[in-house]
């Protein structure tokens, strides 16, 4: 008999269960407590696993379980089973009911405040039984969001954590920065202006060495050969500098989706001055060889059609 097959007949999704359950709980009597069973069961689950896979899957001692390497892998897939059989379920569901569904949903905050929040409005008004999660996170914290299965798809740049083997990036627009002012302020009666003559403005910029925001407006005043302008206020909030700017006593950068949606701020303008960005494509990041369920998949779709404004033109 090959080995995928007596793998297949004596590994168990109940004995991954009760291996994750013990690593989890980092006892075998505080699992059985847990699962309702006792703890004979649980030790002779795991010896009998143990021997089918011919190596040592917890270290246990006075202090506990924990998982060895093998057992640190095999949970890993288990995890992965596991997710792959509640996102079945979904699927089962979605079928029985196609406009139904759940879509967890990875950004930034100022994502989930703009384009993000714009998509989902769109596909509530079509689907209105679809129900949506939007976990708004710092950059490096959504790589794990992702990883770890707690969200379906993260909506980012495509730069960093997500370039590497485990995802896949499907561009959604590239849009650029833009310069913005409050309606109030002069600026936003001029039809043409050049960066050079912003230097001496009253600016509220984020921080110069914040690792995304502050090198896009970094690059915009560098490849024109200016100098980081010195900013009146500096912050990494955007509802911080944008509420500055609705003063109409300020001018600040942002990229072009933060001003324009869900609708274009009517407190704010976007001045007439070309800049160079520095910031990659934005797209949706899904975990490689993860079938997505259509809701994930809508969802994704009707992210083109909102982006297509946004879509950069040469």
């Amino acid at each position: 008999m090959e080995w995928s097959e007596r793998i297949g007949r004596r590994i168990r999704l109940r004995d991954l269960h009760i291996l994750l359950a013990v690593v989890q709980h980092k006892s075998m009597a505080k699992a059985a407590e847990h699962l309702a069973i006792s703890k004979p069961v649980i030790s002779k689950t795991i010896a009998d696993l143990e021997h089918v896979v011919g190596v040592r899957l917890l270290e246990r001692d006075r202090h506990g379980a924990e998982a060895t390497p093998y057992g640190a892998a095999l949970i890993k897939r288990g995890i992965a089973v596991f997710d792959e059989l509640r996102e079945g379920v979904k699927d089962l569901e979605f079928l029985n009911d196609p406009q139904t569904g759940e879509v967890r949903i990875g950004c930034t905050p100022m994502l989930a405040a703009s384009f993000v929040s714009t998509v989902v409005d769109r596909l509530a008004m079509r689907f209105p039984r679809i129900t949506f999660e939007i976990v708004s996170r710092p950059i490096q914290e959504l790589e794990h969001e992702l990883s770890e299965r707690n969200v379906d798809l993260v909506v980012a740049r495509s730069f960093g954590a997500f370039e590497d083997e485990r995802f896949d990036f499907e561009p959604l627009f590239d849009d650029g920065e833009v310069v913005v002012t409050g309606v109030k302020n002069p600026l936003a009666r001029r039809r043409k202006i050049e960066l050079a003559e912003l230097v001496g403005e009253r600016w509220t910029l984020p921080p110069a060495s914040s690792a995304y925001a502050g090198l896009a407006a970094g690059t915009a005043f560098s490849a024109r050969g200016l100098p980081y302008p010195r900013a009146v206020v500096v912050s990494d909030s955007p509802h911080v500098r944008m509420t500055l700017l609705a003063t109409g006593r300020f001018v600040s950068i942002f990229p072009a989706f933060a001003v324009r949606f869900p609708v274009m701020h009517p407190d704010l303008k976007i001045l007439p001055v070309k800049l160079i960005s520095a910031r990659p494509a934005a797209g949706a990041v899904t975990l490689r060889n993860r079938m997505l369920r259509p809701a994930v998949r809508l969802f994704i779709d009707t992210a083109h059609e909102v982006a297509k404004p946004l879509a950069k033109t040469a």
